[in-house]
């Protein structure tokens, strides 16, 4: 009897190691490369861009992890890959294939309207797709954005400026501070001496603060608020950890601030 349990229990394991061996295949056939772990939390990754179109409806997104094409009927998923940079434009193009597909897209920055609804994207995007069972290169067009860093959306106080500890004592009244809007890539805030405001400009691995306007009061001539504000319109990268906000260039970094609320 023991005997019969244990042949039983064998045939068991092998039966599952078979049916998790399908289902790794059948992942296979859908990513190309490496197949993921597709419980790991970073597969659930927000995407960082996304884009759609019509006639047919169509949509894209891309995250830290992956790249995943939809259709109503259809979704088509890669693994992500690094894109191509053209030299003297901001374009991006991405090159990628399965075992059934293959998917070429190009983002441009350039204003999109959505001939369905109106809306005005800042970028166009072009896809060629080409399946398999398919006799033609399918191409599409559409609009897409970035979605900003939802981590960047609070109020910030400056700590650092261009290396050197930040007090009171460097401006006219208070410390600079900005209050980041994501949703709206927009701040506002305090330079130090003055009221400010403006935009966001944000691409994956790409910030800078744009459209910069300030109020004009009368400062004290110690005031650092000139260095601040140059330096925050010279940076292009950003991290953010343990409740800080780095601000850098290529050369380093150029401010830190603490998060306060």
């Amino acid at each position: 009897m023991r005997f019969t349990l244990q042949i039983a229990l064998m045939l068991l394991l092998c039966m599952s190691c078979k049916s998790n061996l399908a289902i790794q295949e059948q992942v296979k056939e859908e990513v190309q490369g490496e197949v993921p772990d597709l419980a790991s939390p970073s597969t659930e990754s927000r995407p960082y861009f996304v884009a759609s179109g019509t006639e047919p409806f169509w949509s894209l997104s891309i995250s830290e992890d992956l790249i995943t094409y939809k259709t109503p009927s259809n979704s088509i998923v890669f693994l992500h890959t690094n894109p191509i940079l053209a030299q003297d434009s901001n374009v991006k193009r991405y090159d990628l294939e399965t075992t059934s597909s293959k998917m070429t897209f190009q983002i441009l920055q350039a204003e999109c309207t959505n001939a369905m609804s109106g809306k005005v994207s800042p970028y166009k995007v072009s896809v060629n797709l080409k399946k398999e069972t398919a006799s033609q290169v399918e191409e599409l067009e559409g609009c897409g954005d970035y979605k900003t860093d939802y981590r960047l959306h609070d109020i910030w106080v400056l700590e650092t400026l261009n290396g050197k500890t930040s007090t009171k004592a460097d401006f006219s009244k208070e410390l600079p501070m900005l209050e980041i809007k994501a949703a709206e890539n927009t701040f506002s805030g305090f330079a130090g001496c003055n009221r400010m405001n403006g935009t966001l400009f944000y691409e994956k691995g790409l910030l800078r603060f744009t459209d910069v306007a300030t109020t004009r009061m009368m400062c004290v001539p110690n005031n650092k608020e000139a260095e601040f504000l140059k330096a925050l319109q010279s940076m292009t990268t950003y991290a953010i950890e343990n409740n800080r906000l780095t601000l850098s260039d290529p050369s380093g970094i150029l401010t830190v601030f603490k998060k306060i609320d």
